[in-house]
């Protein structure tokens, strides 16, 4: 058995990751799923939340929202609508969307569409999350 795992990670746009891993933490709609070399195959959707994958000692962030992963015992490949690396967030947009989400939310007006305005708060706070890697810090929740 090998001692790693091939990982893809891709939007429509682009090719974001293409690299060796580890270990693999994937946010499943159904809960976080660790994936280690020989991980038995599966296919679940994807969720609003942060990709996690480490290799010789190093962890690397993604955010990423919605989607497909596919995992096999020697590669694990994820089709997302959006995914982006800690150091690609653009900060300032996190925090305008999360403060717009939040003023929704608080205002509660009844045209408001309450699932997609929880999404946009849960997406903000997962992309401010993974950017605070970029800047070494490492987030406490």
């Amino acid at each position: 058995m090998a001692d790693t795992i091939q990982l893809e990670i891709v939007t429509p746009e682009k090719l974001v990751v293409r690299d060796t891993a580890d270990e693999v933490q994937i946010p499943g709609k159904a809960g976080d799923i660790g994936v280690l070399p020989g991980h038995a195959p599966l296919i679940t959707e994807l969720t609003i939340g942060e990709i996690t994958y480490r290799h010789g000692g190093k962890a690397e962030h993604l955010s990423v929202a919605w989607g497909f992963a596919e995992v096999l015992p020697d590669k694990v490949t994820i089709l997302a609508q959006t995914a982006e690396r800690a150091e690609e967030i653009d900060v300032k947009r996190a925090q305008q969307a999360k403060a717009h989400a939040e003023a929704a939310l608080k205002e509660a007006a009844p045209d408001l569409d309450f699932d997609a305005t929880l999404s946009a708060l849960k997406r903000a706070e997962v992309r401010l999350k993974v950017a605070l890697y970029a800047s070494g810090i490492t987030p406490t929740h």
